[in-house]
């Protein structure tokens, strides 16, 4: 009778290591902490700054804090400004995007120019405020990336004509700003813009010649007189004279176009057209430069 208990309790005991090293042998299933980490898109060493950066913010609030009871702003700033740089979450490399004509070297100068590198302290605003004096800059937007990379995108003004007074050459953009001097020998196939002034009025001109799409590509400059109207210089070398106002101005140069596709008005050696005067057009040769001009009707 009392064996039988015994050979049960033999048999139970017998199997329990095999049991336990067969149970220690499964891969243990990572938790649920584990798995959210993973599948964040930081390596392990930004995790790792991130959670210095948290403790170091508290140490610089600290600081912060003992320097403001003091009454010492200043060294509050200082204060914290040493604290997070020793985290070692500094700007080390600059991301620049988007730039084409102005100078890199630039753009790094104004992104550095600040009173602490430490990533949390460097003034963003401050750094587009910079950027956005510089003509070819129309916009830009810096941001940081962690752990010590500072991003700036940048969006350049395209130039669109080329103004000329005073003996100078400047590239301006779709709206007449200013970018940059520009030589004869290396000036770009752009619109040629004479007289005082005649960089504002580049939207103009070129709503202007929206209205004559044909003869658009054939215009090499325009010339502002007067801060009042139009004269078109063809790469013919030929001259258009429009009227005053922008309503007339685009109706006068709509009926040359329509004459020129039906006459071949340009490209015969004719000096000027003269359609200043609503209704009429006056055409001067040069074998007549010196007599009265050539008037013609527009079918007006």
């Amino acid at each position: 009778m009392s064996r039988r208990p015994a050979q049960r309790t033999a048999t139970r005991r017998g199997a329990s290591p095999a049991k336990r090293k067969a149970a220690s042998r499964r891969p243990k299933r990572p938790s649920l902490l584990d798995q959210a980490v993973a599948a964040l898109p930081f390596s392990q060493a930004t995790l790792q700054k991130i959670a210095t950066w948290g403790m170091v913010g508290t140490a610089a609030a600290v600081a912060l804090g003992i320097a403001l009871w003091l009454g010492l702003p200043g060294m509050a700033g200082v204060a914290a400004s040493q604290v997070v740089g020793e985290a070692g979450l500094r700007v080390d490399e600059i991301q620049i995007d988007g730039l084409k004509r102005m100078d890199r070297m630039t753009v790094y100068q104004q992104a550095l120019d600040q009173d602490s590198r430490a990533m949390p302290l460097v003034d963003l605003a401050l750094v587009r405020e910079r950027l956005l004096k510089y003509p070819w800059i129309q916009d830009a937007q810096v941001s940081r990336k962690l752990p010590n990379t500072l991003r700036i995108n940048i969006i350049e003004r395209e130039p669109a004509a080329i103004w000329q007074s005073n003996g100078q050459l400047m590239l301006v953009d779709p709206s007449g700003v200013l970018l940059e001097p520009v030589s004869r020998e290396s000036m770009p196939d752009l619109p040629l813009l004479i007289g005082d002034g005649a960089n504002a009025q580049e939207p103009a001109r070129a709503k202007l010649l929206d209205e004559a799409p044909a003869l658009k590509p054939l215009v090499k400059a325009a010339t502002w007189i007067g801060n009042r109207r139009w004269d078109l210089i063809f790469d013919t070398g030929e001259k258009l004279q429009l009227p005053e106002g922008e309503i007339e101005a685009a109706s006068a140069l709509r009926k040359f176009a329509d004459l020129d596709a039906k006459q071949r008005l340009l490209g015969k050696g004719t000096i000027k057209f003269d359609m200043r005067v609503a209704g009429n057009m006056v055409m001067q040769r040069p074998a007549a430069a010196s007599a009265p001009l050539v008037a013609g009707e527009t079918g007006e």
